[in-house]
């Protein structure tokens, strides 16, 4: 809008003033601060940009001459790192490429880069204004889960985009599809591996078991079985585990979503009642009278990192077989088959199957592939009633049980509707 009401070379200039201007600001502030030379402020900084702009109007653009004068300004601020050094080995280059940078900002400006000379020029500042609560966040960060979430970030944006996006063999397994799968269920996971990893010291057993769910309700019921042990607090440990158990139904809800709406369509009023239903019971059982209050000494680990390499991989691994045991269950023994299947997969992780049905069950068959799902959740709630007597004290597992039984239960009421 401004830019239509000035006159071009008016408005650039005052743009790259402005943008330049910021840097300066930021760099006479931390001058002031330290304790040793400092290159340029709030005066040098504005005379780059314009440096920049005005080559880059005289030349008409050519590269060649820019890249001239970003040489010659270079070695300026090589001259002035050179003496800051002297003055302070310790002493970093920022303030040198913030130099560099705002040379390069007219150059953009000029060439009508409005939005990237912006955005390169505010993204600038926030790293150099930021740069203690950065520092301090790196000495957070564990090395194995930077390194982690790299390799994770690699095989999504390198490996991803090369994948033939078409169905192969009978089974129609498509690569694209399926690895765009492992890795929307990896991030999703992680979302709930990272905030229960930060947020579990002030929240205790509860919030830990809730954003838990989010990441896998069935290791989340057996790690809380597991500490329940010499807790004595089955109601606090019970209550917890019917919790996740209920966010388990808005994670499928979600990982739905992403692949199939009108399949999410489908699910997603009967499975937000039973997630308010399991949230609200769990709550009201953990933090009633007899539950114990969260304490630190309750904490629940966080499970292993999901994107490490392994269970990204064990997951795909998982879903080309739960994709090819489905379309196998249809061909062979119809409906009947496939409903059997989904109480069978109901004892371990759901997220393969009800993927795979999201992935490759049509108009036609939605039906079916809502009631599979169905099936699969309930299945899925009885197996972590089971787990939670199998690794936790007496009183803990059969409260679980029977808790996790009668959420089974309510969770094959919305039969009644699709059929």
């Amino acid at each position: 809008m401004l830019g239509s009401l000035l006159p071009r070379p008016v408005f650039e200039l005052a743009l790259v003033l402005f943008l330049s201007f910021l840097v300066g600001i930021e760099r006479e502030e931390h001058k002031a601060r330290a304790g040793h030379y400092i290159f340029g402020g709030v005066r040098t900084f504005p005379l780059i940009g314009l440096v920049g702009y005005a080559l880059a109007q005289v030349s008409g653009g050519d590269v060649a001459a820019l890249a001239v004068g970003l040489v010659a300004i270079g070695a300026l601020l090589t001259v002035s790192y050179w003496h800051k050094v002297r003055a302070d080995p310790a002493a970093g280059a920022t303030t040198e490429l913030s130099g560099l940078l705002t040379y390069l900002l007219g150059a953009l400006v000029h060439s009508g880069m409005y939005w990237v000379a912006v955005a390169l020029g505010v993204v600038a500042v926030l790293l150099l204004e930021l740069r203690e609560g950065l520092e301090r966040l790196t000495t957070r960060l564990p090395r194995d889960e930077v390194i982690a979430f790299t390799k994770f970030l690699l095989l999504a944006i390198v490996i991803l985009p090369v994948l033939p996006d078409r169905p192969f063999t009978r089974f129609e397994i498509n690569p694209f599809r399926t690895w765009l799968i492992v890795v929307a269920v990896s991030g999703l996971s992680y979302a709930g591996y990272a905030a229960q990893k930060w947020l579990k010291q002030p929240g205790g057993v509860l919030l830990t078991a809730l954003l838990g769910g989010a990441y896998s309700s069935t290791a989340t019921t057996v790690v809380l079985a597991r500490r329940a042990k010499g807790a004595a607090a089955p109601r606090l440990y019970a209550g917890s585990t019917l919790a996740a158990s209920g966010i388990m139904y808005l994670r499928v809800t979600v990982l739905v979503l992403l692949f199939n709406p009108g399949l999410a369509g489908a699910l997603a009023p009967v499975f937000c009642v039973l997630a308010l239903l399991g949230v609200a019971a769990g709550v009201a059982i953990a933090l009633g009278q007899g539950g114990a209050p969260p304490s630190p000494t309750n904490e629940v680990r966080a499970p292993t990192n999901p994107l490490e390499l392994r269970p990204a991989l064990v997951f795909g691994a998982a879903f080309l077989a739960v994709v090819v045991l489905t379309r196998l269950a249809v061909e062979h023994v119809g409906r009947g088959g496939l409903y059997g299947l989904a109480a069978i997969v109901g004892l371990s992780d759901v997220d393969p199957f009800v993927l795979g049905l999201a992935q490759s069950s049509s108009a036609e068959l939605s039906h079916v592939a809502a009631t599979s799902i169905v099936v699969a959740t309930a299945s899925n709630n009885v197996a972590k009633g089971i787990y939670a007597l199998a690794f936790g004290d007496r009183a803990t597992g059969r409260l679980s049980l029977a808790l996790l039984g009668l959420f089974a239960a309510a969770g094959l009421v919305p039969l009644a509707w699709l059929s």
